[in-house]
C-alpha cells in the first residue's frame, strides 16, 4: 500500500516537473528556437489549431524562424496569429515562406525573462509541495482508518520528503541552465 502512494506522488511531481520543462521551452534564449512558435494557436477554417500542425518549422540560422505552411492559404493566418503572439519581432511573408527574425535582447529585457523563470519556479515549488501535502493527507486518513501503522506513516513521510526534495532540487537545477542561457550574449 505504501508503495503505491509513493508511486503516485512521484508520478504526480514528475508531472509538475514536466509542466516547467514546458513552460521553458517556449522562453526566448539568444538563439532561435522552433519551441517559440510551435504551440501559438492558428484560426484556420474555423478552428484554433497549433502552428506545429500547420507548418513545418526550422530555424537556418541563429537569430531566424522559418515557418513553411504545409497550405499556402494558410499564410496570412499564420502571419497574424505571429504577429498577435508579442514575440517582440515582426514576421516577415516572402512568398509562401514566414520568416520570423529574432532582434538581439539588450541587458533589460535579459534580467526581466530571468525575474519571469523565476516566478515558474515558485509555482512549480508550491505545486509540488501541494502534492506532497495532498498525499500526507491521505495518509493520515488511511492511518485514522487503521489501514496503516504509524510506522508505516512515519516511513511514507520520509520517503515522500525525500522525493519532493529531490524534485525541487530538479526545478532548480532546470532554472539555473535556463537562466545561463538567457544571460548568455
Amino acid at each position: 500500500m505504501t508503495t503505491e502512494i509513493i508511486k503516485k506522488a512521484d508520478d504526480k511531481m514528475k508531472r509538475s516537473l514536466e509542466n516547467l520543462r514546458k513552460e521553458l521551452t517556449g522562453i526566448r534564449t539568444g538563439r532561435a528556437n522552433a519551441a517559440l512558435v510551435e504551440n501559438i494557436h492558428v484560426e484556420y477554417y474555423g478552428s484554433s489549431m497549433p502552428l506545429k500542425q500547420l507548418a513545418s518549422i526550422s530555424t537556418p540560422e541563429s537569430k531566424q524562424i522559418m515557418i513553411q505552411p504545409f497550405d499556402k492559404g494558410a499564410v496570412s493566418e499564420i502571419d497574424k496569429a505571429l504577429q498577435r503572439a508579442d514575440l517582440g519581432a515582426m514576421p516577415k511573408v516572402d512568398g509562401t515562406v514566414i520568416r520570423v527574425i529574432l532582434p538581439q535582447m539588450t541587458e533589460e529585457r535579459r534580467r526581466d525573462l530571468v525575474k519571469g523563470i523565476k516566478k515558474y519556479l515558485e509555482d512549480t515549488k508550491v505545486a509540488v509541495r501541494n502534492i506532497r501535502r495532498e498525499i500526507m493527507d491521505e495518509a493520515k486518513k488511511k492511518k485514522e482508518k487503521k489501514e496503516l501503522t504509524e510506522d508505516q506513516e512515519k516511513h511514507l513521510e520520509t520517503e515522500i520528503q525525500k522525493i519532493t526534495d529531490r524534485e525541487i532540487q530538479e526545478a532548480e537545477k532546470l532554472i539555473a541552465l535556463k537562466e545561463k542561457e538567457i544571460m548568455e550574449v
